[in-house]
């Protein structure tokens, strides 16, 4: 009985990776993706691309324009997809459309920012601006798909390239996932330009990288009066003074030391007038966690101590979450066995003193929500050209990309995907011999 059992297990297992066998099966085989992306013909596409992007900048689920230009390049590379993914996404495929599945994630939303920035390619659209990098993302992931399409008879199995919109606050790594675009994925990865990161240079960490990231808003409500008379009011006012400061204190005094966490009041709007007490006021913040045990406890509080405060002061509280309008994010929580893989792949490509560590970042990003469901890694990519000028960082007005950091970029695409076709490959071919050894 044990023996049929046996036979059975392994017939099973046989057919079920019988297509995932890729020609690059070691890395000896696997040709150097950075000189082929630092090509002219590569290179250059992708400036092109990036610079259309960074000209006609779309915020999030407005992107149309932007879809529209990655199916046109797609349909240039003869590189099939389906669209609409998430409103405004495009998913493209790579190779045989067989198991296993990789994917590679590039957002494309902009920014509310009027750009500061003078030069030929300036935002066209007045109060928008790529002013995260997201136009340089896009290119990149493109660059990448070029260079895979080349080399697509070279390997079984299939690259999943997903140009998601709404990063930007709007959590449309969830209408992919909804989607269903992504199932039967066996890794995804990303990656993020970082302004002050040396050109040439990566940064990951095993573990948290990004904190996770949640809004409120609460609405404070008193009673309205001429402010000389202050006793025939219910002062609102002072009531959201007072739960501003108490709200501090959930960090300061109950959060661990060890575990980072950030809770900050940005948002105070009262009345309009001087002499006037008014009615209501309206509060609202962010606060970033690293683990889902402080991000309930945080959210469980800050509801309390506003609800609680405001009443001391004879006020009511209501307390929004807007989970409609700006979804929470969980924390980027990068796979150990992905973190190892990729700072090999990283290694061989750029060299080991060109892969660094990172510190947490109290930044969030959506791309936690596919770590949530499949293993998935993030990391850094660095663009910084000190003796040219040093950048400013992310969402300001004056943001620049370093256009000779898009090689970087689609390389390590196209490296980490194809390297971990080869990895699911050697993983088979292990079980096989396993089990034909228990044979």
């Amino acid at each position: 009985m044990d023996f049929f059992r046996w036979v059975n297990l392994f017939i099973f297992i046989f057919n079920c990776f019988l297509t995932i066998t890729p020609i690059f099966s070691n890395s000896n085989a696997i040709p150097n993706f950075l000189d082929l992306a630092k090509e002219p013909q590569v290179f250059d596409w992708m400036v092109d691309i990036r610079r259309k992007i960074h000209e006609n900048p779309e915020v999030a689920y407005e992107e149309f324009e932007t879809s529209k230009l990655i199916r046109e390049k797609l349909d240039e590379l003869g590189i099939p997809y389906k669209h609409p993914v998430a409103v405004t996404g495009v998913v493209g495929y790579i190779g045989t459309g067989l198991p296993p599945f990789v994917a590679l994630r590039a957002d494309m939303d902009a920014l509310l920012m009027q750009e500061l920035v003078e030069w030929e390619h300036k935002s066209k659209v007045a109060g928008k601006m790529h002013a995260c990098g997201h136009d340089a993302h896009v290119a990149m992931l493109l660059g990448a798909a070029k260079i895979l399409k080349d080399h697509e008879k070279d390997f079984n199995g299939t690259f999943v390239l997903v140009f998601q919109p709404a990063e930007e606050g709007s959590a449309g790594a969830k209408k992919v996932l909804d989607s269903g675009v992504l199932e039967n994925v066996s890794a995804i990865f990303g990656l993020h330009m970082h302004p002050n990161l040396p050109l040439g240079e990566v940064a990951s960490r095993s573990g948290p990288l990004f904190a996770g990231s949640g809004n409120f808003e609460a609405i404070i409500s008193g009673k309205g009066g001429h402010a000389a008379l202050p006793q025939h009011s219910i002062d609102p006012t002072l009531a959201a003074s007072n739960v501003i400061l108490s709200l501090q204190h959930i960090v300061s005094r109950e959060s661990d030391p060890l575990d980072p966490q950030v809770l900050s009041v940005a948002k105070f709007q009262g009345g309009a007038a001087l002499n006037v007490i008014p009615d209501s006021v309206i509060i609202g913040g962010t606060f970033r966690v690293f683990s889902r045990k402080s991000f309930l406890q945080m959210r469980h509080r800050i509801e309390q101590v506003i609800i609680a405060q405001a009443a001391v002061y004879r006020c009511n509280a209501t307390v929004s979450f807007l989970e409609e309008e700006k979804p929470l994010i969980p924390p980027t929580v990068n796979n150990g066995d992905l973190h190892d893989y990729f700072q090999s792949v990283a290694k061989s490509l750029l060299g080991a003193d060109k892969v660094k560590g990172i510190e947490l970042i109290m930044g969030s990003e959506d791309f936690a929500l596919y770590q949530e469901v499949l293993p998935g890694y993030f990391f850094l990519l660095g663009m910084e050209d000190v003796s040219v000028e040093h950048l400013a960082m992310a969402h300001s007005p004056y943001y620049k990309v370093n256009e000779d950091s898009l090689p970087y970029g689609a390389a390590l695409h196209a490296s980490l995907a194809v390297n971990y076709l080869a990895k699911l490959h050697q993983e088979v071919a292990r079980v096989e011999e396993k089990y034909h050894d228990e044979l």
